[in-house]
């Protein structure tokens, strides 16, 4: 794939964490820095989507939402926006096991032809790792304006490409929103 730019969606009110959830602490380091652990090798084009200063100590480029309190999709509208590259690894703040291997693997199944890249398994579909074309924005807009926010409302209006994993790689692409979660978590590691 050509030039592939990053953008993590840092926003949300993260009621559940009663923190910032990419500034949780996990493994001794936040969210936030196990997911960049996992781009790097990839690429160093990566923005943070957040109005929030709680993220300045990192050395990317912070985007505030255009459109605020719109959930993910305004978060993936603001990304758009801003990108420069036709092609965007999209990802939520709050998926600390995401691994290099995995976002290549999404990388290098992506179709051109799909708009939208996602993982699903069986019971579960991940649309906040996936690639978005900037040829999205329209439909994401029109979402926006008639406040239809559901991220799979999206997914279906749009030609997407489902790359297929195992149940067991759900784990891996989890993401923490709870304390309780976050405790199940580490309780899973050790």
């Amino acid at each position: 794939m050509e030039a592939l730019t990053v953008f993590i969606l840092c926003g949300g009110k993260s009621s559940r964490m009663q923190s910032e959830k990419g500034l949780v602490l996990f493994q001794e380091k936040p969210f936030i820095e196990h997911i960049i652990q996992a781009i790097l090798p990839i690429t160093d084009e990566i923005k943070l989507i957040t109005a929030t200063k709680e993220y300045d100590y990192l050395p990317y480029q912070k985007i505030p939402d255009i459109v605020l309190d719109k959930g993910p999709l305004g978060g993936i509208y603001t990304a758009l926006t801003h990108s420069e590259t036709e092609f965007n690894l999209i990802l939520s703040c709050d998926i600390p096991l995401i691994s290099t291997e995995l976002l290549s693997e999404l990388i290098s199944k992506h179709n051109k032809e799909a708009e939208i890249t996602i993982f699903a398994s069986e019971s579960r579909m991940h649309p906040l790792i996936g690639i978005y074309s900037k040829k999205v924005l329209p439909v994401i807009k029109s979402a926006i304006d008639s406040e239809d926010l559901k991220m799979m409302n999206l997914l279906v209006s749009i030609p997407h490409q489902i790359i297929k994993i195992e149940e067991s790689e759900n784990f891996h692409l989890t993401n923490i929103n709870s304390a309780d979660e976050l405790n199940d978590l580490n309780i899973n590691l050790s």
